[in-house]
């Protein structure tokens, strides 16, 4: 009797595996959602209090998850593992990675409340109106996140104190990771420097780094008065409640860490301008503009690193109606500011320090 014919021709092959992309595509979003609900749950702490591998029974009873749906926890856990967020020792313990472990609530530089910022329903709910948004010609309409919600991300947080409140925590906990990497490997860049304004710093996480770096240095923290309200500075730092498209106060150099690539070209410009007047207004042609921001560049990057910076322009398309940038564009920008030379140093990951000089 002879056997099944299971040779798949390469037409056909080419369908499955087209197949399994599209597949792929339509379920990444379960990706995020898994990590968010092991950051609800505290997953990435109960492994690390149990302070060695941890079975699934023993993680069950650890976060109060009924018998009943441990094989829905190994099920996650089975998902976190192959997406490397947590590791297996042995055939039936996990153990942390260092991913989870910059997960952790406790730990100084956690990056859970970004995470969670950005998978909030606030968040995502704006990519379900990018369809309906390309399709509106209503210049109005500035991203979808406006078409949903009628009002920009800042007016949104102004209105509501529960998301001003995650999405504040959010950035202060990326601002904490970059803030001390960048004294580590950029400390040259601030030295010299007597006055220095941290520009929609928001709870001043960095310029809280700047400031404890250089005890001599004074540092102010601009923002909008619903993120600076209430927050108390130190003998070299002070909170200014105010609007960067309208004033920048002086001083000799302006930090922008992550703030240009929320905004349209013309935004941009408006507040580089500002920037330039605050820097030149003290001590002429001395100052500088210091951006920390993504510099996209598609030959150099890693396939990784262009994914997430591709995933960050859409988002800050479907967002604040901003975008990430190429050299050439960010180029563009400085030029049509008014501002003569830059400075590009590609050392924080996917982001750059970029020295802007009058």
């Amino acid at each position: 009797m002879a056997l099944p014919n299971t040779v798949v021709d390469s037409t056909t092959q080419e369908l499955l595996e087209a197949q399994s992309h599209v597949w792929n595509l339509t379920f990444s979003f379960i990706n995020s959602m898994c990590l968010k609900s092991a950051l609800e749950l505290g997953i990435p702490d109960a492994i690390h209090k149990h302070n060695k591998p941890i079975t699934i029974s023993e993680l069950a009873d650890a976060l109060s998850i009924p018998k009943s749906k441990s094989h829905a926890l190994f099920r996650l856990m089975r998902v976190l593992v192959h997406s490397k967020v947590f590791a297996k020792a042995g055939e039936d313990a996990y153990a942390l990675t260092g991913t989870s472990r910059l997960l952790l609530r406790d730990e100084p530089l956690s990056f859970s409340p970004f995470a969670l910022s950005m998978v909030d329903p606030v968040v995502v709910d704006s990519f379900h109106h990018v369809t309906d948004w390309l399709r509106d010609d209503d210049p109005s309409s500035l991203s979808p996140f406006f078409l949903k919600n009628g009002k920009t991300p800042w007016e949104f947080a102004g209105e509501d104190e529960k998301w001003n409140r995650m999405f504040n925590d959010g950035m202060a906990s990326d601002a904490r990771l970059l803030g001390g990497v960048l004294i580590e490997k950029c400390k040259h860049v601030f030295e010299g420097l007597a006055t220095v304004v941290d520009v929609a710093g928001g709870t001043g996480a960095v310029a809280k780094a700047v400031a404890e770096a250089f005890p001599g240095l004074k540092c102010v923290v601009l923002d909008l008065p619903h993120v600076v309200e209430g927050l108390q500075g130190s003998e070299n730092l002070r909170f200014v409640s105010g609007d960067m498209l309208h004033f920048i106060p002086p001083a000799d150099a302006v930090i922008l860490k992550w703030i240009l690539h929320d905004w349209s070209d013309e935004e941009c410009i408006k507040i580089l301008k500002n920037c330039k007047e605050a820097i030149t207004s003290s001590k002429e042609n001395c100052g500088k503009v210091i951006i920390v921001d993504m510099v996209v560049d598609l030959e150099k990057q890693e396939e990784k690193g262009i994914e997430t910076q591709l995933y960050f322009d859409v988002l800050m398309m479907a967002g604040p109606a901003g975008k990430e940038r190429t050299e050439k564009e960010w180029a563009k920008l400085f030029n049509n500011s008014g501002f003569q030379n830059y400075k590009i140093t590609p050392i924080l990951g996917l982001r750059s320090v970029i020295e802007l000089f009058p």
